[in-house]
């Protein structure tokens, strides 16, 4: 199983965990509410897990203009 993180605004690739035996308490996904889960983790056919993060760029660029959150896209 990989294990691939992508940044949900601007769709950068940000990493990959490419280790068939780590599981979903190993990365965390067991605290994440049913909503949190279904928003941010999607299972891939390939048995591949894509989990959508915000990036580096992105998360400065909301925090220095929190009006863009209200936006359906803002950072694309």
């Amino acid at each position: 199983m990989s294990v691939k993180y992508i940044c949900r605004h601007c769709l950068t690739f940000v990493g990959e965990i490419n280790q068939h035996s780590v599981t979903e308490q190993q990365l965390g996904f067991h605290s994440l509410t049913p909503e949190e889960r279904r928003d941010i983790i999607s299972y891939n056919t390939d048995g591949d897990v894509t989990v959508k993060v915000v990036c580096d760029y992105c998360r400065e660029a909301l925090e220095a203009n929190p009006e863009l959150s209200l936006l359906a896209s803002p950072l694309q």
